[in-house]
């Protein structure tokens, strides 16, 4: 009973420090506009802003607010909101129409006005909750300068979920900071359906609805204090429960109506083969992660990292050849000339082969031989793709879905290799540059291979002024970008946005 108090009075004490405690409110709103050539955004205008800007044309106002963490503090929480209204261009998919037997489009007109974040979160010492949805970042890669991370970048809107881990890299016990760990696991819900349902040609493959969502990692860190310092775990992500609906040339074949289980909880935490048929619960795929760390003399910093993608447990065992993400990074703090650079090679031609069977999928047959190939990364065959409202989950180097005029609902080039190369630093004393570099040349992907390749270029130039001197928190950003080629097609775009934002404290 005495501990029970004293947690009560610990509890007690620490809400009370927040009832008296200032909080203080970061607040932002911008304009930002968009137009372009193409069908949608060029590659690098409508990638990494975490599917805010992927249409061909859009005029929209951001409004934010948050509440940060202060890792500081023993016990404390943050929220944030944010929403965004205006005008999107409508877009069009192909569509089948099986009463008649003909071929027409569907018309995708964007939402007028939407949620892009809204969460809430506790933290207790390194131990942090939050439930909701929060724009993604990578733990491995720098969001500003890479492809972006394979399993899940900052290139699509975030999905609903309830998560939990450590807020940051937290020490070891017995190991005197020299190994650290940091973790997270979630679960949530995708809410696209009914965007899923008007991009769907309703011809072939399969579209999927009512799926749930989890995403798990795990990272161990030698002590960042050093001059080299290294970084090593893996990432997972998955999607299940649901209905998926099978389409073979316009005619609905099966359907699957898996719901929701407590069960599947557990199932997709560590997949299990346990249900009775040939196949593990839901879809899994993610990445084997590496990062190693020299910090110079002159506090700037060299960086090697690669993340390796699988898709089962072939990939898992890496038996998909060079597959991966391999990136050398450069950044100096401060207001330089150069104050950061990336230079990626991207492969994801191998994919474990191009052969799968299970022998469980074909009874009529006495061959009981099996070959774990054919990956397909991205694709699944009951869940279709690793997307969100389109964009991909994952690196926005493989070309998403949205980008499918004839309504595929899947990734259609993921046997792709190329290189993606970024600088940035400071042009003048308010003025900040980013550059952007890719090539990109693609088969088809694991399940439909072109015996000739696609091929795309695509660059990025930005200018960021920090008008402080004209009104505090005031910004402007411009971007120009193309894309050249028969991959992605030829389109050119220009981005401008123009943001203030500032603070607000509130005490008792």
């Amino acid at each position: 009973m005495k501990r029970i108090y004293i947690a009560a009075a610990v509890a007690a004490a620490a809400f009370s420090s927040m009832a008296t405690t200032p909080v203080e409110l970061q607040y932002s709103a911008s304009l930002e506009l968009n137009a372009s050539t193409g069908r949608t955004a060029p590659y690098m205008i409508g990638s990494w802003k975490n599917g805010r800007i992927p249409y061909k044309n859009s005029a929209l106002l951001d409004l934010g607010v948050t509440k940060e963490l202060d890792l500081g503090k023993r016990f404390d929480w943050s929220a944030g909101a944010e929403v965004l209204t205006g005008w999107q261009h409508s877009l069009d998919f192909d569509r089948y129409f099986a009463e008649n037997k003909t071929w027409g489009s569907s018309t995708l007109t964007p939402s007028r006005i939407w949620l892009q974040q809204l969460y809430a979160s506790v933290k207790y010492r390194g131990v942090f909750l939050q439930a909701g949805m929060k724009d993604n970042k990578s733990l491995i890669l720098p969001d500003d300068l890479s492809s972006g991370d394979i399993t899940l970048s900052n290139n699509a809107r975030p999905v609903p979920e309830i998560c939990a881990g450590f807020v940051d890299f937290q020490d070891i016990p017995l190991t005197e900071g020299w190994v650290q760990i940091n973790g997270r696991i979630g679960y949530g819900r995708f809410m696209d359906d009914g965007f899923d349902r008007t991009q769907y040609n309703h011809y072939n493959w399969v579209i999927a609805q009512d799926v749930y969502y989890t995403y798990k990692r795990c990272h161990f860190r030698t002590k960042p204090s050093q001059p080299l310092s290294i970084t090593v775990g893996m990432q997972t992500a998955g999607q299940f429960g649901g209905k998926s609906y099978m389409y073979s040339r316009g005619k609905l074949v099966d359907t699957r109506d898996r719901g929701l289980h407590l069960r599947y909880i557990w199932d997709m935490f560590f997949p299990w083969q346990g249900n009775g048929d040939s196949y593990y619960e839901g879809n899994s795929l993610g990445s084997w992660d590496f990062k190693a760390r020299y910090r110079l003399p002159d506090e700037s910093e060299l960086s090697f990292a690669f993340e390796w993608p699988w898709e089962d447990g072939s990939g898992i065992g890496k038996l998909n050849g060079w597959d991966g993400l391999w990136g050398i990074y450069y950044s100096r703090p401060g207001r330089h000339l150069i104050s950061g650079a990336a230079l990626e090679y991207l492969d994801f031609r191998n994919q474990s082969g191009p052969l799968h069977y299970a022998p469980g999928d074909h009874t009529d047959t006495d061959i009981t031989a099996s070959a774990t190939g054919g990956d397909n990364y991205y694709n699944n065959d009951v869940y279709s793709a690793y997307d969100n409202y389109g964009l991909s989950l994952g690196t926005p180097f493989l070309v998403s879905p949205l980008y499918n005029a004839d309504g595929y609902p899947a990734y259609l080039y993921t046997r792709s290799r190329g290189f993606h190369a970024a600088l940035k630093g400071c042009a003048g004393c308010e003025v900040d540059y980013r550059l952007m570099l890719s090539w990109q040349e693609a088969w088809g992907n694991g399940r439909l291979p072109r015996t000739t390749a696609l091929h795309n270029t695509s660059m990025m130039a930005e200018a960021r002024w920090n008008a402080a001197r004209i009104t505090p928190g005031l910004s402007l950003c411009v971007q120009a970008a193309f894309d050249s080629g028969n991959l992605r097609g030829d389109n050119f775009g220009a981005y401008i946005s123009v943001k203030y934002q500032g603070n607000l404290t509130f005490k008792k």
